[in-house]
C-alpha cells in the first residue's frame, strides 16, 4: 500500500509542479519521500527559491506559516491542519505588547517556533543556529527573547553583556529530559559522545560534547571521528543520522517524540496534493511585518 500512495504522489507532485518539504523530526517514511529534509526556516528558504507552484510542508503550522511568508505567492499546503506546536502557543500577540512596555528599550529577538503574529510583533527572528550570532549583532543591550527559556538561557550564557529578558516558554519534548535521563543513557557506553539541542534545560546541556541545532548536531556526527554518539533532541532526526553515517552507532533518549510531528502518514499527504486542502492563509499586512523580522535575521545572521 505504501508503495502505491509513494508512486500516486509522486505522480500527483509532476502534474501540480509541487514539492514536498520534510522537517527531520516527520517520521522516516514521509523524509523518503521529501524532495528536501531539513530545519525549519532552512526549509522555507528552500522553497522560496524553489520554481514549484505548490509547496506540501510536512511538519507544523509555524513552519508551513515561515513558507508562506516567504513566498507569498505560492500554494503552500499543511497535510495535516492539526499539526501545532505547543510553544508556539505560548506566546500571544497580547502578551508580547505589554512586555515590550515593560521593557521600552528592549529589543523582540523571537525564535522562529512562534506564530506569524507573534513575529509580526517581533524585531527580528532567530533560528538555533544563528540565535547567538543575532543577539550579538543587534543594536540592543536588553533583549527581550520569545518563546524558549531554555534557548535563551543558553544564549544568555554565550552573550553574558547584553541582559536577556526571558519568556516562559519551552518545547514540551525537549523540556521534559533532564541530567540522570543523559546520565543513565551513558552507564553502559560511558564513551557515548553526547549531542544536545539547545531546548534542553541546562542542566542537560552542561553534559553535552555538542550543543547545536539539528543541522548542527547532524553535521557533528557526520564531520566527527568518534563512531558513537548520544542524541539529545527529537527521535526522528536518527532516521538521517543512521541513513547518512554507516558504521556509526546512534543512540536516543526515549520519550524524546513530538506528537504533532509525527501526525502526517504518507495518506495525508497524498489526499492534501489531490484534494489541495488545508492551505494556509496569512493576512497581508501580518505577513510583511513577519517577513520584515525574518529579513532581519537574514541579514544579521549572514556572515
Amino acid at each position: 500500500m505504501s508503495q502505491y500512495l509513494k508512486e500516486q504522489i509522486l505522480k500527483l507532485k509532476k502534474e501540480k509542479n509541487a514539492i514536498i518539504l520534510a522537517h527531520y523530526y516527520q517520521v522516516g517514511e514521509i523524509q523518503d519521500i521529501a524532495d528536501f529534509v531539513g530545519d525549519s526556516f532552512e526549509l522555507s528558504r528552500k522553497a522560496k527559491e524553489n520554481s514549484a507552484d505548490i509547496i506540501v510542508f510536512c511538519g507544523v503550522r509555524f513552519m508551513a506559516e515561515s513558507a508562506k511568508v516567504l513566498s507569498p505567492n505560492k500554494t503552500v499546503l499543511l497535510p495535516v491542519k492539526e499539526a501545532g506546536c505547543p510553544m508556539a502557543d505560548m506566546a500571544e500577540v497580547e502578551q508580547v505588547l505589554n512586555m515590550k512596555k515593560e521593557h521600552p528599550n528592549a529589543k523582540v529577538v523571537t525564535y522562529v517556533n512562534s506564530s506569524v503574529e507573534v513575529k509580526a510583533v517581533s524585531d527580528i527572528c532567530c533560528t538555533s543556529s544563528n540565535a547567538i550570532k543575532i543577539v550579538n549583532k543587534i543594536d540592543a543591550n536588553e533583549i527581550i527573547f520569545i518563546p524558549d527559556k531554555n534557548l535563551g538561557s543558553y544564549v544568555q550564557e554565550q552573550v553574558p553583556n547584553k541582559k536577556i529578558v526571558l519568556w516562559n516558554g519551552h518545547c514540551c519534548v525537549h523540556d521534559r529530559i533532564t541530567a540522570d535521563n543523559v546520565l543513565r543513557s551513558k552507564e553502559d557506553n560511558p564513551k557515548l559522545k553526547v549531542l544536545v539541542h539547545p531546548e534542553c534545560k541546562s542542566e542537560v546541556r552542561n553534559l553535552a560534547d555538542y550543543i547545536g541545532s539539528t543541522s548542527g548536531i547532524i553535521n557533528f556526527a557526520k564531520e566527527s571521528q568518534d563512531n558513537e554518539f548520544l542524541i539529545v533532541t527529537e527521535e526522528g532526526v536518527l532516521h538521517k543520522l543512521e541513513k547518512e553515517n554507516q558504521g556509526k552507532e546512534f543512540t536516543g533518549i526515549r520519550g524524546m517524540t513530538c506528537k504533532n510531528m509525527k501526525k502526517t502518514t504518507l495518506e495525508d499527504v497524498y489526499a492534501c496534493l489531490e484534494e489541495m486542502k488545508y492551505e494556509i492563509n496569512i493576512d497581508e499586512a501580518v505577513r510583511k511585518k513577519a517577513a520584515n523580522a525574518l529579513e532581519n535575521m537574514l541579514i544579521l545572521g549572514s556572515d
